[in-house]
């Protein structure tokens, strides 16, 4: 298995509050792949927990690091990742 990461900066004009938290954390399931998030140098926690992710206090313009492990640790990152920089508050 491989471990890839990625560095994305936040684009939701309000973080990832309950909606933009809720669609990252079941798109993270739905990936199939073991994904934390972490933000800044705090520890990084479970990335289908939608508690887990709201309780980082994301705000917008923060940058999060995702690790993910497995085959298609590439693609899922970068599937993530389109969806963390996407401004879901629009």
């Amino acid at each position: 298995m491989s471990e890839a990461s990625r560095t994305v900066r936040i684009g939701s004009s309000n973080g990832l509050h309950a909606r933009p938290a809720k669609l990252f954390a079941q798109a993270v399931k739905q990936s199939g792949a073991n994904v934390t998030i972490a933000k800044g140098s705090g520890s990084p926690v479970n990335a289908a927990s939608i508690l887990g992710v709201i309780a980082l206090g994301v705000e917008y313009g923060d940058y999060v690091t995702l690790t993910a492990d497995g085959d298609s640790a590439e693609n899922v990152l970068d599937e993530l990742a389109d969806l963390l920089a996407t401004d879901h508050d629009e």
